[in-house]
């Protein structure tokens, strides 16, 4: 007999993973070309060139065990060390090598995270929507609940009064995603000070930290001069879940880190219990090429400035239909009002027009859809009659 909430969660893939591998195979029937496959965030620009410089080095001037080798668990000293000192230079903070474990990209960090921090059947965490539908699966899994808070409307920032009507002695800790998948919004300055102000007073009362989980991969996509504020420096128990995914633009490669910062409260123990969280899951010594690559990549993005494009003509185009959106600050989302309240119904409308939207129930904002735009700004451009002509069948 197998675990069956494991069985389930491998016979049911996400929605997002099931709309992606039924568009490779409407494409496989009717040609790429006429099917507007917005449904999952694969990164379309491609990686900066030091990403090739740096793997043509490795490979040319490395020994074997040097480059395929084992690193240290946590991951190679040197990597470790070069992140530290690109965060510090370019945030004015203080961290050293053994403030951070590397993973295979942000999910991984969040699942050693969870289990890492989680007393099981006892703690929570907190997420506010919309919010990645994986938070669920990683929370559970590691024993404790996710306790789901509604974003205010239209604009997705937080709602301080039901965050804060969330909180008990059982909150473990905070999610927050910023800039946001889906809605694409940023918490600011002000936000983050009132939200480090909210935990701060709650963990005085409850006698316990209530940590801050920062999952940042889309930290660098920010648009229009808007600042993403860093966490740490605002709220001392604020955790760092980062990838290099979508700023290198290399998700199939899987790395990423967890940054454990010195102030926060019982750092050291909490960092032995990533440590030993990534051992007890499998998570130990993160692919080693890329760890190499990283090196020589720090602050280097693919062209964000593609993705911005993007927005602009599909933002612009769709809310001239009628369509009503959130306009992103970043990441690379459109968050869409369905035109009727059942969202996958509106969905299913779509696909009957070759357009491939992921219905937002999932994310925790019934009536809404998220359109991926990190796409070919010319696939948007052929898809614009078809989201024409599916507003016109509710008008």
């Amino acid at each position: 007999m197998v675990n069956q909430n494991l069985y389930e969660l491998g016979t049911k893939p996400s929605a997002i993973r099931e709309l992606f591998e039924y568009g490779k195979k409407k494409a496989a029937e009717i040609g790429a070309e006429n099917v507007y496959d917005f449904s999952i965030g694969n990164p379309s620009i491609p990686a900066p060139e030091c990403v090739k410089e740096a793997i043509i080095d490795a490979v040319s001037n490395m020994d074997s065990i040097s480059l395929h080798g084992y690193t240290s668990a946590q991951g190679d000293a040197a990597t470790r060390g070069a992140i530290a000192e690109y965060l510090n230079q370019t945030y004015q903070t203080n961290f050293h090598a053994d403030n951070f474990y590397m993973t295979c990209g942000a999910a991984a960090s969040l699942c050693i995270v969870f289990h890492a921090l989680t007393t099981p059947e006892q703690d929570e965490f907190i997420t506010i929507a919309p919010f990645f539908p994986e938070y669920r699966v990683f929370v559970e899994n590691a024993g404790a609940k996710l306790v789901v808070v509604s974003a205010d409307i239209p604009d997705f920032q937080i709602n301080f009064a039901a965050l804060e009507a969330a909180l008990t002695p059982k909150t473990k800790g905070v999610i927050v995603n910023s800039p946001n998948n889906p809605s694409g919004s940023i918490y600011g300055e002000e936000t983050v000070k009132k939200l480090a102000a909210l935990l701060e007073k709650k963990s005085a009362e409850y006698g316990h930290a209530i940590y801050l989980i920062a999952d940042e991969p889309y930290r660098e996509i920010a648009y229009d001069g808007v600042e993403v504020p860093y966490l740490t420096k605002y709220y001392k128990n604020t955790l760092v879940t980062y990838s290099y995914s979508k700023s290198l633009s290399l998700p199939g490669e899987r790395i990423g880190y967890v940054l454990v910062p010195d102030e926060a409260e019982e750092s050291r123990e909490i960092y032995a219990a990533v440590c030993g969280s990534g051992r007890s899951l499998g998570y130990v010594c993160a692919p080693s090429l890329f760890q190499k690559v990283l090196v020589k990549c720090m602050g280097q993005t693919g062209d964000i400035s593609e993705y911005q494009k993007n927005r602009d003509l599909l933002y612009g185009n769709l809310t001239k239909m009628g369509y009503e959106c959130v306009r992103p600050q970043g990441a690379f989302y459109l968050f869409v009002k369905a035109l009727e309240p059942d969202a996958a119904a509106f969905c299913e409308k779509a696909k009957e027009k070759n357009l491939l939207l992921v219905a937002a129930d999932g994310f925790g904002c019934p009536g809404y859809v998220r359109i991926s735009y990190c796409v070919d700004g010319e696939m948007i451009r052929r898809s614009l009659p078809a989201f024409e002509a599916l507003a016109a069948e509710y008008k």
